[in-house]
Formats: C-alpha cells, structure tokens, sequence
C-alpha cells in the first residue's frame, strides 16, 4: 500500500497478522505467566520479571533507570533498598518480541541471531533446546548481578554467575524443581516433570508472546483500508513519518525497527555498561559488543507499536515524553549539549558515585557528535503534534492479555 499524501509516495507497512509471530503452546503460556510473576527465579527470592516489566507501564517500569535486585516497590515509586546502583539501562517494552522477524534483542542487539546461530556473550555455553531468540533473551536477566541475581556473597546462584553462567542456571531449574506447584504445571506444558533452564526460558518466551502482542491498532485498520480509522491529524503525521520527516528511514516495517545500530546523540549518565578494560563508566552501546569503533554509542532502533504507552524513552529513557525525544531527532547536537539531570526524573540514591559525572564532559561530548548517524532536520510544533498523534495510533485500544497478573505464584513469595 503507497500514501499518496506527500510528494513521491512512499510503500507502507502491511498489517501486523498472527502470521508475523511465532507460534507456542498455551500450556507453557501459562507456566510461563507464573514463573514471570514468581521471585523464585531471583538469586535473593526478591525480584521477578515483572518487577521491570510491567503491564501497568506498559511493560517497561516507568522510570528512566530503576532499582533491579534490592529495590523495594514497583514503577516510580521504586526505592534504593539495598540496591547498590541503578539500572544502567532503560528497562526495554516487551510489545512483539515473538515477531519472527525480529534478530536482536537488548538494546545493544547483544543477544541475536546470525545466519541460523543465536550469537550472546555466553557463547557456546548456552543450554540445549531453546525454541526462540526471545527465550534466550530471557536467560540472562536472571544472572545479571544488579537485575536478578544479586551479589557473590549473598547466594549460591549470583555466586556461580559471577563466572560459571551455566552452573547458575542449573542451580535455577534445580530450586524451581523443588516447589510442588510448578511440578504438574511443567508436565502439563512439555509431558515431563523435568524441569531445567531451557524449558523455563522457553515458557517465559510463551507467556510474553502471549500477553504482550500489540496488534489491530487504528493504524493496521488505517492500512485495512479503514479510512475513518485515523483522523486527519493522525494522517498528517502518517505523511509526515514516510515523508518529509524521514522517520521510516530507520523505523520502517510493520515493527518500526530496521534493527539496525545508530548514534543519535543521547547523553551518557546513569552507572554505565563499563567494559574491563575501561576506565570511564560510560556506555559505548553496539562497540561493546561488535568492537568495532564505528559503533561507539549505537543502539538499536527500537520498536515503535504501543510506543505511546512506554516511556520514558532512549535507551536510558533521558526523554519523559514523545515530544521529548522526537525533538532531539530534530537537532540532537543542541538536545545532548543542553541536557542537565534536571531532564530526567530519576529515583534518589546513596552513592559516592555522581551518575551525572559525563553529561557535559566536552571530551565524550564531541566523541558523540563527531559520531552521529542522523542530521539535524527542523521540526515545527505543528510537525511534532502531527507525529505525535500518528505515534498513538500504534497503540491498541484493548491489548491482548489472556493471561495477566495472577493473583499468587506458586513458591507463595510476595510478587510485589
């Protein structure tokens, strides 16, 4: 389908079918509702999945860079607990990570699949039986150290993790296998009441496919051919995003993500994703894991469905609203030169460490501009009330969740 409302029409996307997603069983669905829900998977019992990914923020926290193991709370209200730092990234949405053509995950594309063979900085130490890049994404939160794992000295699985990825994972199935409840609920989903690290990762994949597709959105109707579907506005910003503002160079297809690796001048602040080797705690995104220089703080394009309900935005959400970062599109040189912390919302934290420490440095300042991948491109308000509005048709009125939050797990820990 072309748009013909700018000059040199270009192709849309076609709507988002149940033929774009892998297909799982809704036994392991629904284990997977469970485990994602349950504490039990975390080194100290006192973090789930769901505590950074949450459908009452839109699968995401809600904060820009959140409190993971020992923090005490949930979104915004999180607080420090005994969490040591904050998150060094922006908790990534959930929306249509089943889509069969997606091939990399995390925002730094760390986890992917190339030519058939999941690439991930286990490397060959991944376990047998994975059926899906999602389900291998879901094995390392559970053995990162400030996300679910924890500290060496305060349990046997963040302990395994600091060097040992595989044994930590046993030492998961192993303490799941241990509470009577998840025994039938694993039978019921593969005919065996084996649990091991495969089959958990492989049921969280089914649950959050299950409950976190984001389809027949005014915008697939839009490409339905349901005029009415968008309003005028709206079709503004359509012409405008394929046209004149150049957003579908990078966000094209029907999950807006050419999932490829950009500079578009975000500034640096939070804990960082510091490499051994180096001495500034910074965040060098795709170069950390490619090595390549040229990839000095790119991250991947992110998927825009259900955009509207995700923020904060940018890999570590430095823009509240759509606004925000659409206007940093805009000129993102003045976006990262004018930006101080009073930008973002941010949880309050004991630390000797200023998280803010390189925002202005003029040092890795130029290093992120000499680097970017977009140019400057003047946006009106009328403009950016337009894309705006067209970003909201991405959004379903009723997003499916047949499974939800239950009401408890079965290792009885408190899902709060």
């Amino acid at each position: 389908m072309c748009f013909a409302g700018f000059a040199g029409a270009q192709e849309l996307p076609k709507p988002l079918s149940d033929d774009a997603f892998l297909q799982f069983d809704p036994a392991q669905a629904r284990l997977g509702q469970m485990l994602f829900y349950d504490p039990i998977l975390s080194g100290n019992r006192n973090i789930s999945c769901s505590t950074c990914h949450s459908g009452a923020f839109g699968s995401g926290d809600g904060v820009a860079l959140s409190f993971g193991e020992g923090g005490i709370g949930l979104g915004p209200a999180r607080i420090q607990g005994t969490a040591k730092v904050r998150q060094s990234r922006n908790a990534p949405p959930l929306w249509n990570l089943s889509a069969i053509e997606v091939r990399a995950l995390f925002h730094d594309g760390r986890v992917e699949v190339v030519n058939g063979t999941y690439q991930t900085p286990a490397g060959g130490r991944l376990p047998d039986g994975l059926t899906s890049l999602l389900a291998v994404q879901a094995l390392f939160p559970l053995i990162a150290r400030t996300e679910m794992a924890g500290d060496p000295e305060e349990n046997d699985i963040a302990l395994a993790a600091f060097d040992n990825a595989p044994k930590a994972w046993r030492l998961i199935a192993a303490r799941v296998a241990e509470i009577e409840g998840y025994q039938s609920m694993f039978d019921a989903a593969y005919g065996t009441d084996d649990v091991d690290i495969a089959r958990i990762a492989n049921a969280l994949a089914a649950y959050i496919d299950a409950d976190f597709r984001a389809q027949n959105t005014p915008f697939d109707r839009f490409l339905s051919g349901d005029e009415a579907a968008l309003s005028e506005q709206q079709k503004r910003g359509v012409a405008l995003f394929y046209g004149d503002a150049g957003c579908s160079g990078c966000h094209s297809g029907p999950l807006f993500s050419d999932q490829q690796y950009y500079n578009i001048g975000l500034p640096t602040f939070g804990p960082g994703m510091t490499r051994r080797f180096d001495p500034v705690a910074r965040d060098v995104g795709r170069m950390a894991v490619s090595g390549d220089r040229a990839d000095a703080y790119k991250f991947r394009t992110p998927f825009l469905r259900n955009v509207a309900n995700t923020a904060p935005y940018g890999h570590n959400g430095a823009y509240k609203t759509l606004e925000g970062i659409i206007r940093h599109h805009g000129d993102p040189e003045r976006g990262l030169r004018s930006y101080t912390r009073q930008s973002v919302d941010l949880p309050e934290i004991d630390s000797a460490v200023d998280d803010f420490a390189f925002v202005s440095d003029p040092r890795i300042q130029s290093q992120i501009i000499d680097g970017l991948s977009i140019q400057p491109k003047l946006i009106s308000s009328e403009d950016l009330k337009a894309l705006v509005d067209f970003l909201k048709s991405l959004s379903p009125s009723q997003p499916k969740t047949p499974f939800g939050r239950p009401s408890s797990v079965p290792s009885g820990l408190n899902m709060d």
